[in-house]
């Protein structure tokens, strides 16, 4: 049956512009979810040297500003120190000046920031104690002692800080001297209940409390894990991002009880990269697929290098990365078809 000459006549007139704005706004809008990422020439956001580590990455997205907490080491006199530090961006690209946030005392070093929740009008920012008293350069790598604890620090308005308080997460009635060597908190809201709050921690694997005010807690149990959890509500679905000796795993739960493997390990362009060629760690995850200048799940994590940790690559020559992903289990990085 043949066309109507009308009918096409209508079609170029009148259907035609719309279809060029479409399809013009859908280029510009796939264009502008990679953007921020496109720009990015390297992997490495900070670069570590002989002096200085950034460890233990934790991400907050906020008003268009992502806000990098995580562990600053530095070398000062011949003794090396722990702090938890923050800079901030709104491009990924051109970051503030890291700004120290915890007291300079190796009986304490403030550490490995988990995340930030937003509770009751306050940002909550979970991190750690790693205490290792009178350590200096001319001894072999120390980790923390048996006194490391966790504790939380709030703010009004992600500038100023109180002074850290302890999470009692094995309860209220347990000595701070007995609740054990415990490290790498990170705190998320029950996906079935509002209100629940639950803490997960590196002890016996991951530990877990739960508490409905963030000042009374109460223990859960424990799954094989390894350290530096990081936990999403997906899907209705818990996933735990954690850190074998080197990498970084995925777990999958619907009940925080029973938990399966998950994908590869991910170690991302570690091969090729002197920089993190000791061990690739630490990984934290953020979905910002809804974001139209970024429309992936980004992944920040350390990387140390040439040597492992035990060889004296632990408190120098550490550094913060990135990478993201469409589904968790690919990963892309700046330069990496390159």
């Amino acid at each position: 049956m043949l066309v109507p000459d009308k009918f096409i006549f209508m079609i170029n007139h009148y259907l035609r512009p719309f279809l060029l704005i479409f399809f013009y706004l859908l280029i510009n809008y796939t264009l502008a979810q990679t953007s921020l990422l496109n720009q990015l020439s390297s992997p490495i956001i900070f670069k570590g040297d002989d002096t200085t580590a950034f460890r233990d990455p934790a991400i907050l997205f906020h008003n268009n500003v992502f806000y990098l907490f995580f562990t600053l080491v530095q070398t000062e006199d011949g003794k090396i120190y722990s702090y938890t530090a923050e800079s901030h961006s709104e491009d990924l690209l051109n970051w503030s000046p890291a700004k120290i946030l915890t007291p300079k005392d190796q009986a304490l070093d403030f550490s490995s920031p988990g995340n930030i929740i937003r509770y009751k009008n306050e940002w909550v920012l979970c991190l750690q104690t790693y205490p290792r008293p009178d350590y200096t350069t001319d001894q072999g790598v120390r980790y923390g002692t048996s006194d490391a604890r966790l504790f939380t620090m709030r703010s009004k308005d992600l500038k100023n800080w109180s002074a850290p308080e302890i999470i009692k997460v094995k309860g209220p009635d347990m000595e701070i001297a007995d609740m054990g060597r415990m490290i790498d908190p990170y705190l998320l809201e029950d996906k079935d209940e509002k209100g629940k709050w639950w803490c997960f921690y590196k002890q016996n694997g991951v530990s877990m409390s739960y508490s409905y005010d963030l000042q009374n807690w109460t223990f859960s149990g424990h799954t094989k894990s390894g350290e530096n959890v990081c936990v999403l509500n997906e899907n209705n679905e818990y996933i735990l991002f954690h850190s074998p000796p080197n990498g970084i795993s995925i777990k999958r739960s619907a009940d925080l009880n029973t938990w399966k493997d998950w994908g590869n390990l991910i170690t991302l362009g570690q091969k090729d990269w002197d920089w993190a060629k000791g061990r690739i760690t630490a990984g934290t995850v953020i979905n910002l697929k809804k974001n139209k200048n970024l429309g992936k799940y980004l992944l920040f994590f350390h990387g140390s290098g040439p040597k492992t940790e035990t060889e004296g690559g632990f408190d120098k020559n550490a550094s913060i990365g990135i990478a993201w992903s469409d589904d968790l289990l690919h990963w892309e990085w700046p330069g990496k078809n390159e």
